[in-house]
Formats: structure tokens, C-alpha cells, sequence
């Protein structure tokens, strides 16, 4: 029997292959596998499912990933899924697969964070499961949210001609990222120094990009653009988070919309530090920006007459706009020359 490598599929060539068969059975289910979040049909109001797996190793490196940190981030992650679909988050549940080598003070720390999540944004941590691990700590978290109906923001309803918009900025919180890991390895080679007798100075050079390290370790979902958003009486025609990088989830809605878009490179927004790093570490901050992803920021589509209410929205800009699906998904340079884009984010099963 033939043999096919995960790896040649990638994370969502493997969830296609997987669930291309599924049927859905339930006359509740109103929208299954596809989008950030399922959407069950128990009456007046809908309810949102998401899930996410964090893995020791793969997601999260413990040697400069506070435990209180990790909990806030896991617990945010998911609540970014539900706001992505215009939704409201409500519960959550928590299963952790937890080795030998963490204490009940380190569970505290963790759930410390998580609780200080759920209290800012007003979700219950309702339930969940424990079990003991050989490789590590294991969180998964399930969040549900509520929304009515015709509120719901999908991914496939992007129309040509529509703006596209990203909030916040773009590429930080992989900037924190590569900053955390050079500190990292900088740290190992001085305790390897100290093992032989060798001493050296052991403060991060972390002076001044705090923002950055913030942005990876503590990222918020952007439950205030909602708001605004609600409150301006805009509802974009898609939707979903940042978590893979803007090539990527842009792709996605283009190609569940059927259109296609032109990014324009000198509109993406870029932190000032992120830049200044990005040069330091010999990196390009715009593909950084397109590909580095956990930024965890909105993008969306809207219709041209909300044009006005944008450009005045705080922590709101216009890339770009949609296009015919034949036109392709482009990356207009400053010098106006056309590039593919190309999804080069975070890939689960690349080798």
C-alpha cells in the first residue's frame, strides 16, 4: 500500500483530505468545517464552536514562555476565532495533558492566566479534562460564542470590488517571536560558559521592544474593533483573524469567495520597532508582515459605501481591494510591479 508523507498535504491540504467525505447529519449544524468557528442552529440565536490545540515544542517554548502568559494566550487565541465571525464569546472548556516535570504551583500559574482572560472579556471556563502526558504540556481549548443569525461574518462572501482591511499592525508579534529565540540561544551559550567556569552578562536585550515581546507572548483579539465596527453600523462581507500570516488568510477568503485581490505593499501597517529589528536580524519586515502570522488582527472585506467610515476608524487601514478570480491573488510592490502571493506561513506539518 502506497505511502503519502503528511508533510506533501501541509495542515489544511490534510483537513480537506480528511473531511472531504464528511456529510453533516445534524438539521442543527448550520455551517461545518471551513471557517473560524461551527455554527449550530438551536433557535433565536446561533451558537459559534471553536477549537485549538497547543502542543510543548510545536506552539510554545517553556524556556521563555511564562506559564501566565501561555494561559492568557490560549484562552485569547480562541476568543479571536469567535470575534472573527462577529460573534460574542461566551464559555470555554480546558483539557491539559500535563507531565511529570510541572507542579501544581505551575498548573496555578498557567490557569492564572487563563482566568485573567476569561474576567477581561467576560467568557466562563465551564469544564474539561486532565490527563498525564509523556511529551510535555498539552492545552486544548473549545470556546463557545453566540450571535444572531444575520450577523454571522463567513469567509465566503467577499464580492469583487470590495475594500480589504487589516487592523492593527502586522508582523510584530513574529518579530517578538525571532527576538525570544535569538535571547534563547544567546542564554544556552552562557550557561554553557557558566557549566565551565565562564561567566558572562545574562540580561536579554529586550530594552525598548517590549511592545514586540507583548505582541507575541500576550496578544488581545480585537474585540474593540467589533464594537466599533457594530457601533459605525459597518458589517464587512468576510471576515476571519491573523493567525498564519495576511497571504495566507487572505488566499482562504479568495479562494472561498471566488474572487480575487491585489495587496498593496506600502498600505500594509508595520510597527516602527518591528522594522528596526527586522533590519537588525537581516529580515524583510513585509514578508515578515505577509507570512510571520500569531498577530491575531482582523482582516475583512467591505462594501465601497463604507469607504468614509473606515478611513476614520483608529487602528483600521485599507491594503487593498478584490478582484475577478482570474486576476489572481497580487502583491503590487511599491513600484507598482505585480508578485504572486504566496502563503508562506505557519505550516503544522512541513518537514
Amino acid at each position: 500500500m502506497a505511502r503519502t508523507e503528511i508533510s506533501t498535504l501541509g495542515e489544511f491540504g490534510l483537513i480537506r483530505h480528511l473531511t472531504e467525505k464528511i456529510t453533516l447529519q445534524q438539521p442543527t449544524t448550520q455551517k461545518g468545517i471551513g471557517d473560524d468557528a461551527a455554527v449550530m442552529n438551536y433557535g433565536a440565536k446561533r451558537t459559534l464552536v471553536t477549537t485549538d490545540l497547543l502542543l510543548e515544542g510545536i506552539h510554545f517554548n517553556l524556556e521563555y514562555v511564562p506559564l501566565k502568559h501561555l494561559g492568557y494566550k490560549a484562552v485569547a487565541v480562541n476568543l479571536s476565532d469567535i470575534y472573527a465571525m462577529n460573534g460574542t464569546p461566551t464559555q470555554i472548556t480546558v483539557s491539559l495533558g500535563v507531565s511529570a516535570r510541572f507542579s501544581v504551583e505551575d498548573l496555578d500559574e498557567l490557569y492564572a492566566g487563563m482566568r485573567l482572560a476569561c474576567e477581561k472579556y467576560k467568557v466562563d471556563l465551564v469544564g474539561g479534562d486532565t490527563c498525564a502526558s509523556m511529551t510535555g504540556l498539552t492545552i486544548s481549548i473549545t470556546c463557545l460564542g453566540i450571535a444572531n443569525s444575520k450577523d454571522i461574518i463567513y469567509r465566503n462572501g467577499a464580492k469583487v470590488n470590495n475594500l480589504i482591511c487589516v487592523t492593527g499592525n502586522l508582523g510584530t508579534a513574529y518579530m517578538g517571536l525571532q527576538l525570544l529565540e535569538r535571547e534563547c540561544i544567546v542564554a544556552r551559550g552562557q550557561s554553557a560558559q557558566a557549566h565551565n567556569g565562564k561567566t558572562g552578562d545574562t540580561i536579554p536585550a529586550f530594552e525598548g521592544r517590549e511592545y514586540l515581546l507583548e505582541r507575541q507572548l500576550k496578544p488581545e483579539p480585537r474585540k474593540d474593533i467589533i464594537d466599533r465596527l457594530h457601533e459605525l453600523g459597518i458589517k464587512p462581507t468576510a471576515m476571519m483573524d491573523i493567525s498564519d500570516g495576511l497571504s495566507s488568510e487572505i488566499k482562504h477568503i479568495c479562494k472561498q469567495s471566488n474572487v480575487g485581490c491585489e495587496i498593496y505593499e506600502d498600505k500594509i501597517p508595520i510597527d516602527f520597532k518591528a522594522a528596526e529589528v527586522a533590519e537588525e536580524m537581516n529580515l524583510n519586515i513585509v514578508t515578515c508582515a505577509l507570512n510571520g502570522g500569531e498577530d491575531y488582527e482582523l482582516l475583512f472585506t467591505c462594501d465601497l459605501k463604507y469607504y468614509e467610515k473606515l478611513v476614520q476608524m483608529n487602528d483600521v487601514y485599507l491594503v487593498g481591494h478584490t478582484t475577478k478570480p482570474e486576476y489572481g491573488t497580487l502583491l503590487i510592490g511599491r513600484n507598482g510591479e505585480e508578485l504572486e502571493l504566496q502563503a508562506q506561513g505557519w505550516q503544522a506539518f512541513a518537514n
